[in-house]
């Protein structure tokens, strides 16, 4: 097994957590994360130790994205780093479309995906500039 940089694999795994984050499906967009895990922002950091943690550091998206009507997520890669030989360094552009079809831009992040036997799963996301 070694680090994804390969930007199919890249691209399914943020595809089928983009699908995740808009329908609200918790249980999805857990196991997108490898424990323990990380999330680092400006003015807050958080980790993670349990499934049912990442799970609850998510439960406040989906309002929010059905409050915006956000009906679909886009990951735009721009930079891919391998790190070591399973991690790897992805930055991400989101793009969002709302339910009238328009494009909403979204945050930057930078994910570290470790690479498992079953795909990529991200141990740590920085909100970027």
């Amino acid at each position: 097994m070694n680090a994804s940089t390969d930007l199919d694999t890249l691209t399914d795994f943020f595809d089928r957590y983009g699908v995740a984050l808009t329908a609200g499906d918790v249980p999805a967009i857990a196991g997108c994360y490898a424990l323990p895990g990380l999330v680092v922002a400006d003015t807050y950091s958080f980790s993670f130790s349990t499934m049912a943690a990442v799970a609850l550091s998510f439960v406040g998206a989906a309002p929010d994205y059905q409050e915006r009507e956000l009906v679909a997520a886009n990951a735009l890669i721009e930079d891919v780093e391998p790190v070591s030989a399973l991690l790897t360094m992805v930055a991400v552009q989101w793009e969002f479309l709302d339910s009238q079809g328009r494009a909403v831009p979204g945050e930057r992040y930078r994910y570290l995906l470790r690479a498992t036997d079953d795909g990529p799963v991200i141990c740590t996301v920085v909100r970027t500039a």
